[in-house]
């Protein structure tokens, strides 16, 4: 692992830590839900304003517009313009 200073000190490293939050995702057909992640101080607001225009998720599992599981994925990725709303789970479902 490389590590970088700056003039004050401040220690810099290649190594993003990142924190799991479990979502509920509506796009205009389906649900998702799964994991994101954020880095440590950001919002997911934060993460939805990214100029990418895809968003990670894992654990994934899309249901139908009756609630039935269609599919289910160690990952995809979502379009965010296909973002209806977003909601912070408990404990994955």
């Amino acid at each position: 692992m490389s590590m970088e200073y700056d003039a004050k000190g401040k220690v810099f490293t290649h190594i993003v830590h990142k924190n799991a939050v479990y979502v509920r995702i509506q796009t205009v057909t389906h649900q998702i839900a799964g994991e994101i992640y954020l880095a440590q101080d950001q919002r997911i607001k934060d993460e939805l304003e990214f100029a990418e225009k895809f968003i990670a998720v894992t654990s994934a599992r899309v249901l139908g517009p009756d609630g039935q599981l269609v599919y289910e994925a160690p990952f995809i990725t979502l379009n965010r313009d296909q973002i209806v709303w977003l909601a912070i789970e408990e404990h994955p479902s």
